[in-house]
């Protein structure tokens, strides 16, 4: 049976993602997107009081009323979806992924239902030009739920093949280019984390991962935990989700890499 099961997948034509399908794609990340036209004050209202995690609030601005949306604190549960169908749907796009802190943020103007500050520009397929070496990655747990871990192992099967870009994980922190942190940082893993980022040469780059390492999640109350990333080491780009695909941390990656491609580094 396991002989003829080898076959069949040997068999199989390779299904390698296109690079195109990769970037800004979030499907099966449960992440939630704002239908503009279906968007009212009741909606609005319904979705923030179920929110687990205060993702989705209620502003007042000017004397208008704003809904802000945080991804770095949504965990994907889909209340806001069951709660009000028509304002709120499953995102199949994302162009969030490995920006600021500040750009996971979105508000819409609930009088009219308008984005406020759109523009965050999308991920540009400028692989080759930025991959001119190899990216080093140090994957570090910091007291991770092990759910961003699992979409992290699946880089690098044959779907998605991260290291088609010159991407590899290594065991050290002195051979790494760039730190990929997952989880909150909790109390007994904060001086690893800062002995691990001194361990990483310069330059270096730092991307939190999930909400967990965005915002803290849902753990954020927990006295054993010190909070986010960004609480302990200094962070240069945030992958929201909970936890993100495979597919949104490849394109958090490169957007982080494009970012930062030829610009000094801190000292």
């Amino acid at each position: 049976m396991i002989v003829d099961a080898l076959k069949k997948s040997l068999a199989a034509p390779k299904r390698l993602i296109p690079v195109a399908e990769l970037l800004e794609n979030c499907h099966g990340s449960r992440m939630p997107e704002v239908r503009p036209a279906g968007l009212t004050l009741d909606a609005a209202q319904l979705s923030a009081e179920v929110c687990p995690t205060t993702a989705l609030a209620i502003e007042k601005h000017r004397d208008r009323l704003r809904l802000k949306l945080d991804y770095g604190k949504c965990i994907g549960c889909g209340q806001c979806i069951e709660a009000a169908p028509m304002a709120f749907g499953l995102a199949e796009r994302f162009t969030r992924s490995g920006v600021s802190r500040a750009e996971l943020i979105q508000s819409w103007d609930l009088a009219d239902g308008t984005e406020i500050g759109s523009g965050v520009e999308s991920v540009r397929t400028r692989i080759h030009k930025l991959m001119g070496k190899a990216l080093n990655i140090r994957q570090l747990d910091a007291g991770s739920c092990n759910g961003c871990e699992v979409e992290i192992t699946a880089l690098t099967n044959p779907h998605y093949d991260l290291e088609r870009f010159g991407i590899h994980f290594v065991a050290s922190p002195k051979h790494a280019d760039m730190l990929l942190v997952t989880g909150p940082i909790t109390r007994n893993m904060a001086e690893a984390v800062r002995n691990t980022y001194h361990a990483v040469p310069e330059p270096k780059l730092v991307v939190a991962v999930g909400a967990c390492g965005v915002s803290g999640g849902l753990f954020t109350p927990s006295h054993a935990v010190v909070g986010p990333v960004d609480t302990v080491i200094p962070v240069d780009g945030y992958i929201p989700g909970c936890p993100p695909t495979p597919a949104m941390l490849v394109a958090g990656i490169l957007q982080v890499l494009e970012q930062y491609a030829g610009k000094p580094r801190r000292p």
